[in-house]
C-alpha cells in the first residue's frame, strides 16, 4: 500500500524528473525570469537540494536532513527577494512540471496546495 506522498508520485525515479523539469522550466520560460535571475548561472546544486528535501517532506527518505541538517527553509531563503511575483513564478515551474511528468488530477492538486502553502510561506517582500 503507498500512503507517502513519496510513494504516490512514483518514488525517487519520478521525484527526480520532477525536479529536473521543474529547472528545465525555470531555465526555459520568460515567465520565470525574475526567480531564475536569483539562481546560479548552473542550476545542478539547486536542482539536488530540492530533490534531497522534498524527497523527506514528501515522506520519503531525509536525505536533506542527512547531508545538511534542518532544512530551515524562510531562514535560508531570506537572502533571496522572494515576493508574490516570485511565489507564483515558482509555482507556475512546478504546476507545468507536474504536468508535463504525467502526475493525476488528485495527486496534482493536493501536491499544488500544499507546494503553495510552502511558496507562499517564503514570501518576505
Amino acid at each position: 500500500m503507498q500512503n507517502t506522498l513519496f510513494d504516490r508520485i512514483g518514488g525517487a525515479e519520478s521525484l527526480l524528473k520532477l525536479v529536473t523539469r521543474f529547472y528545465e522550466l525555470m531555465d526555459q520560460l520568460d515567465q520565470a525570469s525574475d526567480i531564475r535571475q536569483q539562481h546560479a548561472s548552473d542550476l545542478t546544486n539547486a536542482a539536488n537540494k530540492l530533490y534531497m528535501f522534498l524527497s523527506g517532506w514528501l515522506g520519503g527518505p531525509s536525505l536533506y536532513i542527512e547531508k545538511y541538517g534542518h532544512p530551515k527553509l524562510r531562514q535560508r531563503h531570506l537572502p533571496f527577494s522572494i515576493g508574490e511575483k516570485e511565489r507564483d513564478q515558482w509555482m507556475l515551474c512546478m504546476y507545468q512540471a507536474m504536468d508535463d511528468t504525467g502526475l493525476d488530477s488528485d495527486l496534482k492538486a493536493e501536491l499544488g496546495a500544499a507546494f503553495y502553502k510552502t511558496a507562499d510561506f517564503m514570501r518576505n517582500q
